[in-house]
């Protein structure tokens, strides 16, 4: 076998470390359309479907998504490791602190709709007004995550989006009142499996800074 170049081996591209240089986060009520193609053909960034909301301004924190894996193992009296293991369970989530008083950073705090009846009104146009029911109700949303960074020899952007196409309330931080810092509500959401696309989430990378990875078409 010919003798390696570690560096080629190796394929050390800083250009594909990505970063959130800029984010948002974007929340609709399960009656609005799922997210199946943000991204034309081209690699355009297309608009959501009608109904989705932005969070807008959150904490330096930004997006944490984690969730919880764990395995079922056998074990064997002829084996110090187990000889089978199987996942149990893979979830997905993702928490948040926005800063913003919105529609859609109250409504998902307080597990109201985003639209419909009980609905939160245009900023200014009626007096906001909520209660807590005796009862909470179980309120799924879908949820977008995009972020934008930029192909660092073009300069172009590139854009992860992330989908969760039913996602539900399952932790949320203290609201405090201070005058030292703004009233913020943080969330955690857990993904779970949409019957109609059959996953708990997905997510595209593209934009014409990624397209710009592409080889070069030889004639």
């Amino acid at each position: 076998m010919p003798a390696a170049d570690f560096t080629a081996m190796a394929e050390l591209r800083q250009s594909l470390i990505r970063k959130a240089l800029r984010y948002a986060i974007f929340a609709a009520d399960t009656t609005a359309s799922a997210v199946t193609a943000p991204f034309d053909a081209g690699g355009v960034l297309q608009t959501l479907p009608a109904g989705y909301l932005p969070v807008g301004y959150t904490t330096t924190d930004g997006v944490t998504f984690s969730g919880d894996l764990s395995n079922s193992d056998v074990e064997s009296g002829q084996s110090s490791s187990p000889t089978r293991s199987d996942v149990e369970t893979d979830t997905a989530t993702a928490a948040w602190v926005p800063q913003e008083t919105n529609a859609a950073a109250v409504a998902l705090y307080e597990n109201l709709p985003l639209s419909g009846a009980g609905a939160l009104p245009d900023l200014g146009t009626a007096t906001w007004t909520w209660s807590r029911p005796k009862t909470p109700p179980t309120r799924y949303r879908r949820l977008v995550f995009i972020a934008e960074d930029l192909n660092k020899e073009t300069g172009n952007a590139i854009y992860i989006v992330r989908h969760f196409p039913s996602a539900l309330r399952t932790g949320r931080e203290d609201e405090q009142w201070t005058r030292t810092a703004e009233i913020s509500r943080g969330v955690t959401y857990q993904a779970y499996i949409d019957d109609d696309l059959g996953t708990d989430s997905q997510t595209w990378i593209d934009g014409p800074g990624w397209r710009d990875f592409a080889p070069p078409v030889t004639p």
